[in-house]
């Protein structure tokens, strides 16, 4: 009688599992299609932002199964930062993976000139922040490491018949168990230290202890830029063009001192995080030590 328990559920499965298998090629092809188009928003952006609005960005090539490769018509300039920062926010608002290596190819030579790595399990590696590359002919690469080949709807149809399994032996073997509200504990990890501060980009918030500190989208932002250049002036023309890039507004220096003087009083807790200005030239996040 117990083995006859079993058979709907499995009959459930097989089921499921024709059904992602006949409809698998749809969804990839949908997924390519997708990431053509958010890699070829990318390389556009790209260009923009090298004050080029007329170049083509060449049809996107696929090295293997996970590598994507941006090609270009003309030759550009790019700040490393700038690169890491529209890869990081296009990817962010789809449901491509956002754990990737990038590489920057030169075309005649083919050696690699950037590269960074944005993965949870090793921490993010982002070197050579803040630099200006001379106008080339690039390749930029895009390997995702963990590509996901099924949509999230296909394994929700599987949990149907293992949910059906799962109660059965639950309301014969496990009765009685219960699980604690403590048993798990997420990790909030996704954040940069600044000073006694914790710093969440993705959730535009600040922690100083158990205090949450909300941050508007463009404080969020022009933190993100101090964050990765700890210790070093920025530019008052790169802080305006990153903070309000691609709003179409008209911007006056004055609004950027606007911002900077409410970000300061965000950060005014830790007498060793202060934001100086350079008259003239632009601003500095700072973390002093403290005295011995």
């Amino acid at each position: 009688m117990k083995s006859r328990l079993y058979i709907l559920p499995l009959l459930l499965m097989i089921g499921c599992l024709f059904f992602i298998a006949t409809n698998r090629k749809k969804g990839d092809d949908y997924a390519e299609k997708h990431l053509t188009v958010v890699l070829r928003d990318i390389g556009h952006q790209l260009l923009l932002h090298a004050k080029d609005s007329s170049s083509r960005v060449l049809p996107i090539k696929q090295i293997n199964e996970n590598t994507f490769e941006i090609a270009f018509q003309s030759k550009f300039t790019f700040v490393s930062d700038t690169l890491i920062a529209l890869v990081h926010r296009r990817l962010k608002s789809t449901n491509l993976p956002t754990e990737y290596i990038v590489n920057v190819i030169d075309c005649g030579n083919k050696e690699l000139i950037f590269a960074y790595e944005v993965s949870k399990k090793t921490d993010s590696i982002l070197p050579c922040l803040g630099r200006q590359q001379d106008v080339g002919c690039y390749l930029i690469q895009i390997e995702f490491l963990r590509a996901e080949t099924l949509a999230f709807s296909n394994y929700l149809l599987l949990l149907i018949p293992l949910g059906l399994i799962g109660f059965i032996l639950k309301s014969n073997f496990i009765k009685d168990k219960k699980v604690a509200e403590n048993d798990v504990v997420p990790a909030e990890r996704d954040y940069i230290a600044i000073g006694q501060y914790a710093f969440y980009p993705e959730k535009n918030s600040l922690k100083y202890g158990t205090e949450n500190i909300e941050l508007s989208e463009r404080e969020a932002k022009l933190l993100s830029i101090f964050a990765v250049n700890l210790n070093q002036l920025i530019e008052r023309e790169r802080l305006l063009k990153e903070v309000w890039e691609d709003e179409g507004v008209f911007v006056i220096s004055r609004n950027l001192d606007v911002l900077v003087s409410k970000l300061r009083k965000k950060l005014q807790k830790d007498e060793l995080v202060k934001i100086t200005n350079q008259h003239g030239k632009g601003y500095k996040l700072e973390v002093l030590k403290e005295e011995e």
